[in-house]
């Protein structure tokens, strides 16, 4: 699966001659599909949490309140899952992200609070109270680099998405019928299905017992947060 692939795949099912490259190729049909390859590509990043372009970071702290830039603490940062940082010094959970108005108030008044607390602001990872130097904190975060070798947007022909192909190749031909002004409802409608699909088998799913006996199933008690000493 690369760049060249898609668009020769692409080419073959909307009935244009499949070209033997695509980056660099003069052929205005060519450039077309490959700026449409990079705004699908862009739009399926933003569309979902796929588990292959999920990641996790970790950083020591600083004794400061901000612990630099979120692009340094998480290379290709697009997006933080809420609810995954934790301190794994102290085995606390940081709650986040503050919005401006909490976070003023938290400055303003001079709050007080068991649990530190984060906020991302001018690309900067905040943290409050200001922590010890030394912690371990770690996160999961999308990256906006959803092409293999940390890269978001294709630049070689031999590039490989890290997103399925086939849901790559209709959204490009429902793109190109489009931009082309031909019907594109039939093949935008199989995308969706496809995508929908995709997106409810991506990472697997736990399941749910939505009956009242058992299941057989292990029940794993749960402490308040903490190092507890055993």
């Amino acid at each position: 699966m690369t760049l060249l692939t898609i668009v020769q795949n692409t080419c073959q099912r909307v009935g244009v001659p499949a070209p033997s490259s695509v980056i660099n190729n003069a052929d205005a049909t060519v450039q077309q599909m490959l700026a449409l390859a990079q705004e699908q590509g862009k739009e399926l990043t933003d569309r979902f949490h796929w588990q292959a372009l999920t990641k996790e970071a970790t950083f020591t702290t600083v004794a400061q309140e901000s612990q630099g830039s979120i692009g340094t603490v998480a290379p290709g940062f697009s997006r933080l899952l809420n609810d995954t940082l934790y301190d794994r010094t102290d085995r606390t959970h940081v709650y986040g992200p503050l919005n401006a108005q909490d976070w003023q108030h938290e400055q303003g008044t001079n709050g007080t609070s068991v649990y530190d607390r984060f906020r991302i602001r001018g690309d900067l990872l905040l943290l409050y109270p200001a922590p010890a130097a030394g912690h371990q904190i770690a996160f999961e975060y999308v990256t906006k680099n959803w092409i293999s070798g940390d890269k978001d947007a294709f630049s070689a022909d031999e590039d490989t998405p890290l997103l399925e192909e086939e849901l790559l190749t209709l959204g490009l031909v429902w793109r190109f019928r489009e931009a082309k002004g031909f019907d594109y409802a039939e093949a935008f409608r199989k995308y969706e299905v496809r995508l929908a699909n995709a997106q409810a088998r991506d990472g697997g799913r736990p399941r749910l017992n939505m009956g009242s006996e058992f299941d057989g199933r292990a029940h794993i008690p749960t402490a308040p947060d903490g190092n507890w000493a055993l």
